[in-house]
């Protein structure tokens, strides 16, 4: 019977801990996300959203991603075409399987105030970004970052969350154009290897230093 009433008690005390979650402002899902989660992995799908003048958009592609704070990321589109990002902590690694070419920067200017450094970088964000509550969308609170540098390619970018996960992004570029992100089977603090992030040049593959 006590077994019982343990175990109705901590179904009913983390049944209450999810919904005062989900009823918690995104800023503060956000910001709980960011100080509890040192990495992540799960799978993405990404697509474009079309503009009223705009010709053609981009097929839309899926793929995994898996991360540990700061810097360092894995992220695999495997459809409809191979392409991975690859950070260890210092460098950026971007690899196109088909060309079999890999295009190498500095990860600290290539993240800066982009959508990676939201997920991926430090936990000092609002260095980099204006946070901004954005309402109830879809069933996920949104939270809208504006990048602070003039050098970033994004004018927005916006972040939808639900029981402190984000479950989506979207990002709009300088030019109007949005592309828009979902997130599913993300689990938050895996076990990672420690030379999991530490990428090593294919066979024959031309490099380019940027």
């Amino acid at each position: 019977m006590r077994f019982l009433l343990n175990k109705t008690t901590a179904v009913l005390a983390l049944s209450l801990a999810c919904a005062g979650m989900a009823h918690a402002s995104a800023l503060e899902q956000f910001k709980s996300f960011v100080a509890g989660t040192k990495a992540a992995r799960g799978e993405f799908t990404q697509r474009q959203v079309k503009k009223a003048d705009s010709a053609k958009v981009a097929a839309p592609s899926s793929g995994t991603f898996v991360f540990a704070r700061p810097g360092k990321f894995i992220w695999t589109y495997v459809k409809p075409y191979e392409q991975l990002l690859q950070a260890d902590g210092e460098q950026l690694y971007i690899y196109d399987k088909d060309l079999n070419q890999v295009t190498t920067k500095k990860l600290g200017d290539a993240l800066g105030s982009s959508p990676a450094a939201i997920l991926f970088g430090s936990n000092e964000l609002e260095k980099n970004f204006t946070l901004t509550e954005a309402g109830t969308r879809d069933g996920l609170e949104w939270l809208n970052a504006a990048p602070k540098g003039k050098d970033s390619q994004f004018e927005q970018i916006s972040i939808g969350l639900r029981n402190g996960t984000p479950e989506a992004m979207e990002l709009r570029d300088a030019f109007g154009q949005t592309s828009v992100l979902a997130f599913k089977k993300f689990e938050k603090n895996p076990p990672l290897t420690a030379t999991q992030f530490k990428f090593v040049i294919p066979k024959g593959a031309d490099v380019v230093n940027n």
